[in-house]
């Protein structure tokens, strides 16, 4: 699973393995340690919801997703989704959740586990 924040924007990332775990088990989650603490992040899905939320704690974060919105990306071809939540403030997060695909570039990262790039094609 990969997370990456920019300001009011989150963007999740799992695998082909993750994405099983997901749709098996209805949540997949990682952590970060660091020397003074552990950061949680992960992604859950949920009968009781029409729309994607978050929950930010002193532990981490969790992006729940409604249970039909899963149930769909794990069975499909369907990449991903996206929402924006309001913020107390009036502000909007941006929510993207996505299938991680393989890099075009000569990355150094194991891509074993990603989905095919439909741009790779393109490239050959």
């Amino acid at each position: 699973m990969k997370i990456r924040i920019k300001g009011d924007s989150v963007r999740i990332r799992l695998s082909k393995s993750e994405v099983d775990f997901f749709g098996q088990e209805g949540y997949y989650n990682d952590k970060t340690r660091f020397p003074n603490g552990v950061f949680e992040y992960g992604l859950i899905s949920r009968h009781d919801l029409s729309e994607m939320q978050a929950e930010f704690t002193e532990k981490g974060m969790y992006i729940m997703v409604p249970q039909h919105w899963a149930d769909e990306w794990v069975a499909t071809q369907r990449v991903g989704f996206d929402s924006h939540l309001t913020l107390p403030d009036g502000g909007k997060l941006y929510l993207l959740i996505e299938k991680d695909f393989a890099c075009l570039d000569n990355t150094t990262e194991d891509q074993s586990d990603m989905y095919p790039n439909p741009l790779a094609e393109e490239f050959k």
